[in-house]
């Protein structure tokens, strides 16, 4: 099998190429470092499958360059695909297998992580050291001992997080359709119920037509002052301009985000000599309170190998002909 993969990094060609000499040899793959769209989706003429990441615009336009290039197969190197027409792609006949679940732990320590982070006031530590100044002025944080934990979503990722919530002594209280019976320290409430008594909201869920803007003007005045906001999961969730407003009007003493919306143009790109076009980016970044990280929850070692054996997994399953359902988008 030969496939394409687009939007690459020197850490996919890493984990992907000890991965393919190791365990998949009858894989040939090609790396491009430009993002799949309707200018290069041509490219993968002659490829079996193409492999993209989390912001690559698979639109129906581009299915249909891929299916006219003889693409049988999407291969997502990542568990979300709301940036793939699953609808086009069930016209064009081509199948779209994911990674369900690579690293669970990886995100949601780099929720904690997050939240932890602008709580003591790390990111303005760290630059006042550098500069130095070692005064404690503006750096006074609170004990997340004691105090309660709202986990939005408790799949693989919210169930890590509520394991480590509870472990650092706090009260843990969470939202799912489907309750974890594993995680008996953990109280199933509503949602208004968990925004209301929450001291820290961390967003573990699925970005679907239920779950756009959960987060918004309305569910943020059910929070409590003060309250501390993670998101890991998909920056849709949140309503990023009710969001900006609630922060200027000192609605939270700490926000982290792994991803925010209109998030694509930025995500894994350097543009340090850029002027970002993106308004919302550049007030997220100006706010004190705020720490924002580049959708890199799931870059630890131990993450992108399971994604790679992973992937070239669904890819020699689909070869022989055996497609991993759980893996299979539909």
């Amino acid at each position: 099998m030969k496939i394409l993969f687009y939007d690459t990094k020197a850490y996919d060609r890493e984990y992907f190429e000890e991965n393919l000499i190791e365990q998949f040899e009858n894989i040939k793959i090609d790396f491009l470092e430009s993002d799949i769209n309707t200018a290069t989706a041509s490219l993968a003429s002659g490829y079996d499958a193409v492999c993209v990441f989390v912001a690559s615009p698979v639109n129906s336009v581009v299915m249909k360059i891929l299916k006219k290039s003889g693409v049988k197969l999407i291969l997502l190197r990542c568990a979300g695909f709301n940036n793939v027409d699953i609808a086009a792609a069930k016209e064009c006949g081509i199948t779209v297998l994911r990674v369900p679940a690579y690293s669970p732990e990886a995100v949601a320590e780099h929720a904690i992580a997050l939240a932890l982070a602008v709580n003591r006031k790390i990111h303005k530590a760290y630059i006042k050291v550098r500069e130095n100044n070692f005064s404690l002025v503006g750096l006074t944080g609170r004990n997340f001992h004691g105090k309660t934990a709202g986990i939005i979503g408790t799949g693989k990722i919210g169930t890590a997080m509520c394991k480590i919530c509870y472990g650092l002594g706090m009260k843990v209280m969470a939202v799912d359709e489907k309750p974890e019976k594993r995680l008996d320290f953990v109280d199933y409430v509503s949602t208004d119920e968990l925004l209301g008594r929450s001291d820290l909201i961390s967003l573990h869920c699925p970005l679907t037509k239920e779950t756009y803007h959960i987060i918004n003007k309305e569910s943020i005045k059910k929070m409590k002052d003060g309250v501390l906001l993670i998101n890991t999961s998909r920056g849709a969730l949140i309503n990023t301009e009710d969001l900006i407003s609630s922060i200027r009007e000192r609605k939270f003493s700490g926000v982290g985000l792994d991803v925010y919306e209109e998030e694509n143009n930025n995500v894994f790109e350097n543009r340090e000599d850029d002027i970002l076009e993106s308004s919302i980016t550049a007030r997220l970044l100006s706010f004190p309170n705020v720490i924002v990280t580049s959708h890199q929850g799931f870059l630890t070692a131990e993450a992108l190998s399971a994604i790679a054996i992973t992937t070239l997994e669904n890819a020699l399953q689909f070869e022989k002909g055996n497609i991993i359902h759980n893996n299979q988008v539909k």
